[in-house]
C-alpha cells in the first residue's frame, strides 16, 4: 500500500518538527522570554503542518480516522524517545517500553479488523 508508507514518512517527517517545535525551546531558549519561544516553535510548526495536513489526507483515504490517530501515536512515541535520549539527554526509561506497549495493545484493538480501505 503505497499510501500507507507515504502517510507514514510524511507523519514521522512532520513528528520531528513537532517534537523540535514543541520541546527543543526547553533546552536552547530557557533563558529566552517565553514569547521569544513561541514564536520559534510556531515556525517550526508550520514545517510540521506542511508535512501533518498531507500525510492525514492522504492517509484518510485507506485508514480510518481512529486507524489515522493511533499511527500517529506510534510514530509520535518512535520519534520522543530517541529526541528524549539522545537531544535532551534525558535518562532511557523503562516507562518508555511500558508506554509502547500499551500502544501496541493499542495498535492491535483499532487494526484488528483490517485497514478502512480492506473494509
Amino acid at each position: 500500500m503505497r499510501e500507507i508508507g507515504l502517510t507514514i514518512l510524511l507523519l514521522t517527517l512532520g513528528n520531528v518538527f513537532m517534537t523540535f517545535a514543541w520541546y527543543a525551546h526547553l533546552k536552547e531558549l530557557g533563558s529566552k522570554p517565553w514569547f521569544v519561544a513561541a514564536l520559534l516553535s510556531w515556525g517550526i510548526a508550520f514545517f510540521e503542518y506542511m508535512l501533518q495536513v498531507p500525510a492525514n489526507r492522504i492517509g484518510y483515504t485507506v485508514l480510518s480516522l481512529g486507524q489515522l490517530k493511533i499511527l500517529q501515536e506510534v510514530i509520535t512515541l518512535a520519534v520522543f524517545v530517541p529526541f528524549a535520549v539522545f537531544y535532551m539527554k534525558e535518562p532511557l526509561k523503562l516507562d518508555y517500553l511500558w508506554a509502547g506497549l500499551c500502544i501496541l495493545g493499542a495498535v492491535y484493538f483499532i487494526f484488528r479488523g483490517g485497514t478502512a480501505a480492506a473494509a
